[in-house]
C-alpha cells in the first residue's frame, strides 16, 4: 500500500500581531511574524485507488465530521482532476481554538502529503492558492518557514531568525475568532511596519517580542475570557513578557539561554499542575523551516 507516514503539522506563534485596517468585505488585514513550532499534529495519509476520502482520529479526539483536511483533500482532487482517493489519519496533539492554527496547519500538511501521493505535481504557487481558499492560516504552512505576514494572511516575507524558545500555557476553552474581531474593545495599530526595513528590526528576538509591537486582539480576548486573562497573568509571573498569540486562548513567553538545565521545564509542569483540569502547556523550540519544506516545487 503507498502510504507516508509520521508527518508534522507544527503549530505556529505571532511574535505580534497588528491590525491595521479592514477590507470591503469585513475581513480585517494584518501585520505580524508568525513563527513555527516543535508542537505538531502528526498525519498518516494512505493511497486509495477508489476517490473516496476519510479522516480517522488516532487520538480518539472530538474533530468535527467535515475538517480541514478533507477540505484540503476534495479541494486538490478538483483542482487537478485527481480520481484517486486517501485515507487520512490524524494525531491530534494541539490544542483548539489556541490561535496556534493547528487546524490550517493540518490542511498544509495534507495538501503536501497528498499532491505527493496522488504524483499532481503541482508547485508551491499553485498550492499557496489553493490554501487560502482554505483559510487565510494555511499559506504560512505551505511557505516553508518564519515570514512577516500581511494582508488576511496571505502575503508572506521569509525571514530568517534566530532559535528561540517559549512557554505556551492554555485554558480549556477555546475563543471563536468572530468574537474577537467584533468585540468594542479590538485594537488597531496607528502605523504599518516597513517592509524594506523590518529585517533590520528583526534580527533578534528580544525586538520581536518585546520591543517590537504587540497583540492588537489581546484587549478584546481579555475581555472575553477569564482564562486568558489568568493564564497571561500567570505566565508572566513564572516567566514574564507574557502575550496571546494569533486569535486564540493560548499564551506564550519568550524563555532565555538554552533550556538545558530543566529549570524552565520543571517551572511550567509546576503551574500546570495548580491548575484545574484541562488546562494545558509545553516548552516549545521554534523552528528554522517546516519539516515538509521543499515538498512542493
Amino acid at each position: 500500500m503507498k502510504a507516508l507516514y509520521d508527518l508534522a503539522a507544527p503549530a505556529k506563534l505571532n511574535l505580534f500581531l497588528h491590525v491595521v485596517g479592514k477590507r470591503a468585505d469585513g475581513y480585517h488585514l494584518l501585520q505580524s511574524v508568525f513563527v513555527l513550532v516543535d508542537w505538531a499534529d502528526t498525519l498518516h495519509v494512505e493511497w486509495r485507488a477508489d476517490g473516496h476520502l476519510h479522516r480517522h482520529d488516532v487520538l480518539g479526539g472530538d474533530l468535527p465530521a467535515d475538517d480541514l483536511c478533507l477540505r484540503a483533500a476534495r479541494l486538490l482532487q478538483a483542482e487537478t482532476g485527481c480520481t484517486l482517493g486517501a485515507d487520512i489519519h490524524l494525531e491530534k496533539r494541539l490544542p483548539a481554538g489556541a490561535g496556534m492554527g493547528g487546524g490550517s496547519s493540518d490542511a498544509a500538511t495534507t495538501l503536501l502529503a497528498l499532491n505527493r501521493l496522488w504524483d499532481c505535481g503541482l508547485p508551491l504557487q499553485r498550492l499557496l492558492a489553493l490554501g487560502l481558499k482554505l483559510g487565510a492560516d494555511v499559506p504560512f504552512f505551505l511557505g516553508g518557514g518564519p515570514a512577516f505576514v500581511e494582508g488576511i494572511g496571505e502575503i508572506l516575507h521569509p525571514l530568517t531568525l534566530p532559535g528561540q524558545r517559549f512557554a505556551v500555557l492554555k485554558g480549556p476553552a477555546g475563543l471563536a475568532t468572530r468574537d474577537i474581531f467584533s468585540s468594542p474593545l479590538l485594537a488597531r495599530s496607528e502605523n504599518l511596519a516597513i517592509v524594506a526595513g523590518f529585517p533590520a528590526l528583526a534580527r533578534t528576538a528580544e525586538n520581536l517580542v518585546n520591543g517590537f509591537g504587540r497583540n492588537d486582539l489581546q484587549p478584546a480576548a481579555e475581555g472575553i475570557s477569564s482564562e486568558v486573562r489568568d493564564a497571561l497573568q500567570q505566565l508572566s509571573e513564572v516567566f514574564g513578557n507574557a502575550r496571546m498569540t494569533g486569535s486564540g486562548a493560548a499564551v506564550f513567553a519568550r524563555l532565555a539561554g538554552d533550556g538545558k538545565d530543566g529549570k524552565d521545564d520543571q517551572s511550567l509542569a509546576t503551574l500546570l499542575k495548580a491548575q484545574p483540569s484541562g488546562w494545558t502547556g509545553r516548552i516549545c523550540h521554534s523552528l528554522a523551516q517546516h519539516p515538509l519544506a521543499g515538498w512542493a516545487g
